[in-house]
């Protein structure tokens, strides 16, 4: 991507650079672990007899405050060879906990660049076992680190897999490293300080993906924005020096239905001549783009998992600055379409931005349209940062949502799309209004939103309180978490028409 040198940006930086640290991890699946490992792990579960190779007896364990709970680790150096983690798994053999499991264990070998694992538990599906450890272990190993001139701990080179069936465990490694990519060049991308990474940077990086990852990639500026009755993004980008890009991606698929995303990408968010207090929300107002990096994110993965579904998205792309030609409270916009907008509050935004992605995917009849935003202050003070809010208009589609979320564990929590505070988005001047009341934050945005779905079987995630983590949990890293790349890949996955869609 070209730079202008006064942003003095490294020569060398590059927005993704996990992409090539997980394409080039080696997995291995054995039957037996490498002793030249720097450290080895064992699971433990919380009752029966100890696996072999474990130098201490319950008793022992108990001592230690080792009770083999899902994600306890127990390290125990060794005289010679490599070190000894123990790793609790509970009795559960699901998804999460396995993975859990595995990110636990990587963050206490995070001194060991080669690593290995021996699980020691009937897991039943070995290939679906195997992809929820892997993916703990490179998600939990991930770390941010272009623009660091010293690193604290080594990258991981390598992990090795004993959990049976070689084959089924080589394979579930495999579909791993792809989900997890997905994930941490979402994380890489909301990361990256908002003067490293544009609209247009997003653009070209999108551009450098798609032909390599088997999704096409269209990009449009300004002039084409204006020419489409953009009115919505152009408007939040009136006060910006940047240009604003909507890239729009597209995945064929293998004859399945059609499914289109939708993601907010504000690259920096101020707030505009609503501008947000200088507190520590402020700072993280750089991953305001996480939506359409998680969309991107899952771009990546669609061809590499096999996905049947036709898969569409529009990210929408800008800052959001106040300046002398920023857009004011009491104008109003036309959307795409030419719904009118009065702005009661320039940092209610992405939903202006992406009101014009939802007009356009609606116009193409895909069966289905899921958007992803970090929109609202109220989703965080409702569900914290472990939950994000979903809503939508059909239950069978929220039911497919919900049940990739299972899946991946990124977690969401369905909540009313109570229409009776729609009259909140009332305008006298115009159509709708971008702003409600004082409650129910989270609903009214995602009123206003609906309003641009034509009807269509739609939901929406509001990922304002998972897009980051303050500390490590689980294999969750601080700072951005990637949350919803591996959701809507899943969701890809196994999407089928809502009967609603199927029926009309």
């Amino acid at each position: 991507m070209t730079r202008s040198p006064e942003k003095l940006i490294p020569a060398d930086f590059t927005a993704i650079p996990s992409r090539a640290w997980v394409d080039g991890l080696r997995l291995t699946a054995l039957d037996e672990l490498d002793e030249s490992a720097g450290a080895l792990g064992i699971t433990i579960a919380a009752s029966g007899d100890l696996p072999a190779g474990v130098p201490l007896d319950r008793a022992a364990l108990d001592r230690a405050g080792f009770a083999g709970s899902v994600g306890q680790t127990l390290v125990l150096p060794q005289p010679s060879g490599p070190l000894l983690v123990l790793v609790g798994t509970g009795d559960e053999t699901d998804a999460p906990a396995l993975r859990n499991a595995g990110a636990s264990f990587a963050r206490a070998a995070v001194r060991a660049a080669h690593i290995g694992l021996r699980v020691t538990l009937d897991v039943g599906d070995v290939e679906h076992a195997a992809q929820a450890i892997t993916e703990g272990v490179i998600l939990a190993r991930y770390a941010f680190v272009p623009l660091k001139t010293v690193s604290s701990s080594p990258a991981l080179e390598a992990f090795d897999l004993d959990v049976g069936d070689r084959a089924a465990a080589g394979a579930g490694m495999e579909r791993a490293r792809v989900a997890a990519r997905a994930t941490v060049i979402t994380r890489d991308l909301a990361n990256t300080p908002p003067g490293h990474l544009t609209a247009s940077d997003l653009a070209d990086i999108a551009v450098e993906l798609g032909p390599d990852l088997g999704f096409e990639v269209e990009s449009f500026d300004k002039e084409a924005l204006i020419e489409l009755g953009c009115g919505g993004l152009l408007g939040v980008n009136a006060g910006s020096v940047e240009e604003p890009r909507m890239i729009v991606l597209r995945y064929a698929g293998d004859g399945g239905p059609s499914l289109a995303m939708v993601g907010k990408g504000i690259m920096y968010d101020s707030g505009g001549i609503s501008l947000k207090p200088s507190d520590p929300m402020h700072l993280l107002m750089k991953m305001d783009m996480g939506g359409a990096a998680a969309v991107l994110g899952a771009f990546t993965a669609l061809r590499d998992t096999g996905v049947t579904a036709s898969v569409s998205a529009w990210l929408m792309c800008t800052d959001n600055m106040p300046s002398g030609s920023a857009y004011k409270l009491g104008d109003v916009l036309t959307a795409r379409g030419g719904k009118t907008v009065e702005v009661k509050n320039t940092d209610a935004e992405g939903r202006l931005a992406m009101m014009d992605g939802l007009a356009l995917a609606a116009e193409e009849k895909p069966d289905a349209i899921v958007d992803i935003a970090t929109l609202t202050g109220a989703a965080l003070m409702a569900l914290g940062q472990l939950r994000a809010a979903l809503f939508g208009n059909d239950q069978a589609l929220l039911d497919q949502v919900k049940s990739a979320s299972e899946t991946t564990d990124e977690q969401v929590w369905q909540l009313p799309l109570e229409r009776a505070y729609r009259k909140q988005l009332d305008s006298d001047v115009a159509d709708i209004s971008n702003l409600g009341g004082r409650f129910a934050g989270s609903t009214t945005a995602a009123l206003f939103l609906e309003e641009f779905v034509a009807g269509i079987p739609w939901a929406h995630v509001d990922i304002a309180g998972t897009m980051q983590a303050d500390s490590p949990d689980r294999w969750l890293t601080a700072g951005a978490t990637g949350y919803g790349a591996r959701l809507l890949l899943a969701l890809a996955q196994s999407f089928t028409v809502p009967a609603t869609a199927a029926d009309a």
